[in-house]
């Protein structure tokens, strides 16, 4: 490090030293950075633009250094280049990180894709697990980069280009499939054709599950902000949430599925409403919402059409066109002879 500049070298002694600084910091910046799309949308674009140059730079980085090395005639460090690497990473992961805790249906498999997103924040903080056990592995390194990429794409495209969930959620899965290539090569032979089957087989095995599982996968920034099932809507308002409905209620008026649900200025998404009778699917209802209303856009469907026998588990499923879940809303009905009986 002699010959470089002094305050490079007083940054990397920093840096060093001070370690955990850094990894504050990019939790810091994450959280702030959700508060600022979520209460100040005008500055979600450039949050977002922000995260997705920074990763331009992660992808072009040997270029880029090259060309720094040849107008310059002066090599980039090599251990700044590595925490620069690692900020990104940081950055990233703890930018997007809150909007899926948000937005995750905890008792269903989003719950492990967000857990696995939680690990590689966890990963890219902790400097002996990223420097000594992720970044010599380069295929488990380039699937953590992978990962990466693909949760901030599925962040990033609906607030920078008002992509729909569904068709940021295919560019996102395009995007990933493509960055899968160079770390499944450094694992397969590509010395022969059968190399290059294999890859081109597993390079598709994990579009395919991607695919197929999406469900699995939270839609980033989408979130209800207020439910209720209730007998009673009025002004847009809905009555009482209820928990429990007699079958009584539920032939003098039906019941309102009532969803509150938080988008990006700019966003005009298709939503679905799946009532479902003891798991079973009976009715689903679509609904388009508009983002931009920091109360979250209110949408409901009124349901009268039950059948005969109509106690027993409910649930409404709030789902994107392509299936990702975005809520929940439970309740139960109950037999009116069973309820009015005295004890």
């Amino acid at each position: 490090m002699t010959n470089l500049p002094p305050l490079i070298q007083r940054i990397l002694v920093l840096i060093k030293r001070y370690p955990g600084v850094i990894a504050l910091g990019g939790f810091i910046s994450g959280v702030c950075s959700f508060i600022l799309v979520d209460r100040q949308q005008g500055m979600a674009s450039w949050i977002a633009v922000i995260m997705l140059v920074s990763w331009l730079w992660l992808m072009l980085e040997n270029s880029f250094t090259r060309l720094f090395t040849k107008v310059f005639k002066r090599e980039i460090p090599e251990p700044l280049l590595r925490y620069a690497t690692q900020m990104i990473h940081q950055e990233s992961l703890f930018f997007v990180l809150p909007f899926f805790f948000v937005t995750t249906a905890w008792n269903s498999g989003q719950s492990v894709f967000t857990g696995l997103l939680g690990a590689a924040a966890l990963v890219s903080i902790t400097d002996p697990l990223y420097y000594k056990w992720l970044a010599p592995k380069r295929s488990l390194f380039l699937a953590l980069h992978t990962l990466t990429l693909f949760a901030a794409l599925l962040t990033a495209l609906p607030i920078i280009l008002h992509l729909t969930t569904a068709e940021s959620y295919k560019l996102a899965l395009g995007v990933a499939m493509a960055l899968s290539i160079p770390s499944l090569a450094v694992s397969l032979p590509l010395r022969s054709i059968k190399g290059w089957a294999m890859l081109l087989g597993v390079t598709t095995a994990i579009g395919c599950a991607g695919w197929f599982l999406r469900s699995w996968v939270p839609p980033a920034t989408l979130w209800m902000t207020e439910v209720a099932i209730s007998t009673q809507l009025q002004d847009r308002t809905p009555g009482d949430d209820l928990k429990e409905v007699t079958a009584a209620q539920l032939r003098s008026g039906g019941l309102y599925a009532y969803t509150a649900i938080n988008a990006p200025r700019g966003l005009d998404e298709r939503i679905y409403h799946v009532w479902k009778f003891n798991g079973k699917e009976v009715d689903r209802i679509a609904l388009d919402i508009h983002g931009g209303r920091k109360e979250g856009y209110r949408a409901w469907t009124h349901k009268q059409n039950f059948p005969a026998d109509a106690v027993g588990r409910w649930q409404v499923r709030v789902l994107t066109e392509d299936g990702q879940v975005i809520g929940v809303l439970r309740f139960k009905v109950t037999d009116t002879a069973q309820t009015d009986t005295p004890k």
